[in-house]
């Protein structure tokens, strides 16, 4: 009666993998390990690597990189991309810079509109993505174009500089005099928080690994597909936004033609992350192990003085290397099943033997 009660009870992780694999056997604790000896081998071998200074200013770079890279994770999730992101962070920052400078308004009147803007930008590409029907990659290829176009059409080849020193220094400050970790930091982790319940512990987030796994199927299992992409990019508008306006304090410059490229950086640390191109897979520690990764990447070559093209070879290495090691491990775990059921020859011929007897 025992065994029996013991058999009911056992539940589907009891005959899947131990926990320790489960926990330990991913590419996210791969990406974690891997930061941690990078971070460990340039405080022994870089100079001045292991100074305050060198980790504040590698929060403050990688800043808006992190903010973005929360909901860009959620939308490659679904198998889809934003590519306009970078692009909304110059047209916030060229918004906030005229708001202020031109039309009067205060920094956090001027934020507000940009970040209402961000939201705006980002329904457009989740209307176009969603309910028209169009790929994402051409969507917002195209919108990237327009963003920026509108951007260095408001200032021209010509920048706002004259911000209120008490907002370009709040975004510069640290949150402990003495300690190297930035104010922004506080933003970013009530979004990290917030994010992660959102992906990782609610009934919206099974939705969108859903998604990324078959969308038709996400619609029988009840998924409102068309409006969580929607969604998805709004809240991928509003944080680009968010990471544009302190883009522009922290520089203290309102320019057309801040953030370009970083879509690129942003992208390439989600994938390094761990989340798969192709939708479905991903988890947000990994990401931020990949921001951190490439932030500490830099600053180390930086610090012993190799190029930007050199850096941008060896960050497009480990890219590369990320995306095919999803099909190689798939291939080597399907190798290994297929070995692990094939039968023994020399048990298959004694059985044989035993039936012919």
């Amino acid at each position: 009666m025992s065994t029996l009660t013991a058999e009911k009870t056992r539940s589907y992780p009891a005959y899947s993998k131990a926990l320790w694999r489960r926990a330990l056997v991913t590419r996210e604790f791969a990406v974690i390990a891997l930061l941690l000896i990078v971070y460990v081998w340039s405080l022994g071998n870089v100079p001045n690597f292991d100074s305050p200074l060198t980790l504040y200013y590698l929060f403050l770079d990688v800043a808006p990189i992190l903010l973005i890279a929360l909901p860009m994770t959620m939308v490659i999730i679904t198998g889809e991309i934003d590519l306009s992101v970078a692009s909304v962070v110059g047209l916030s920052s060229v918004l906030v810079g005229v708001l202020h400078q031109d039309a009067g308004m205060s920094i956090p009147l001027a934020g507000l509109l940009a970040l209402v803007v961000g939201a705006s930008c980002g329904a457009v590409n989740g209307f176009l993505v969603a309910y028209v029907g169009l790929p994402s990659l051409a969507v917002t290829i195209g919108t990237l174009a327009l963003y920026r176009g509108i951007a260095v059409g408001l200032l021209g080849t010509t920048a706002k500089t004259d911000f209120p020193e008490s907002w370009t220094d709040l975004a510069k400050q640290r949150i402990v005099d003495g300690q190297p970790y930035p104010m922004i930091l506080i933003p970013f982790l009530i979004l990290l928080v917030a994010f992660a319940w959102l992906l990782h512990f609610s009934s919206f987030g099974r939705g969108v690994y859903d998604i990324g796994l078959n969308d038709e199927a996400a619609r029988f299992a009840g998924v409102d597909v068309e409006r969580t992409k929607l969604w998805l990019f709004v809240l991928a508008g509003v944080v680009s936004a968010f990471a544009g306006i302190y883009y522009t304090l922290r520089f203290g410059s309102a320019r057309g033609d801040n953030a370009t490229g970083l879509e690129l950086q942003v992208i390439a640390a989600v994938l390094l992350g761990g989340v798969s191109i192709f939708g479905g897979r991903g988890a947000l520690h990994g990401v931020i192990a990949g921001v951190l990764l490439l932030g500490v990447l830099s600053s180390a070559m930086r610090l012993q003085g190799e190029t930007v093209n050199v850096i941008n070879i060896v960050i497009g290495v480990l890219l590369v290397l990320s995306v095919i090691s999803t099909s190689f491990l798939g291939w080597a775990s399907g190798l290994a099943r297929r070995w692990a059921r094939s039968p023994d020859p020399a048990s298959d011929s004694a059985g044989k033997r035993s039936l012919n007897r």
